[in-house]
């Protein structure tokens, strides 16, 4: 284990800092933000794009209730079930979550007008770890780019 000689103040002698104490929590919060895009893969891949691609009666109801219909209701759900395998695909994961984050948009624009207000806050909390997903994993989006230009 490497140690690092930090000063503490200038009266003090150096204090000994372990250089893990620093990649410990900087770990922690790679496994964290990873933890948290499982879950959001999960809840887009199930909750969200499952009952509209499987034509659950709630989803068919509301995509009629705004007047998009069935085809609306299928594309939305094939873009959310794609949106939710991009969260897990390294080089994806970043411009994955700027989708998702445009599609909140939508969904919270759609909540406040044709259901009044009704959930409109779930698209506004599901931004927020998107966002963080986004900023975070950026560095992905060069490498992305990269591998465009290859073609």
């Amino acid at each position: 284990m490497s140690e690092t000689t930090v000063p503490v103040s200038s009266t003090t002698t150096p204090a000994v800092v372990s250089a893990g104490a620093l990649t410990g929590w900087a770990r922690g919060a790679r496994i964290a933000l990873r933890v948290v895009q499982v879950l959001l893969a999960l809840f887009y891949g199930i909750a969200s794009a499952l009952p509209k691609l499987m034509a659950h009666p709630t989803a068919v109801e509301s995509f009629d209730r705004i007047g998009w219909g069935s085809g609306a209701m299928y594309t939305i759900g094939a873009l959310e079930l794609a949106g939710a395998i991009a969260l897990l695909v390294p080089v994806l994961q970043s411009l994955a979550a700027i989708a998702l984050s445009a599609h909140m948009v939508g969904a919270f624009i759609v909540q406040v007008t044709a259901f009044d207000g009704q959930n409109a806050a779930t698209p506004l909390i599901l931004i927020a770890p998107l966002a963080l997903i986004a900023w975070t994993r950026r560095a992905h989006n060069g490498k992305l780019l990269r591998l465009l230009g290859r073609r």
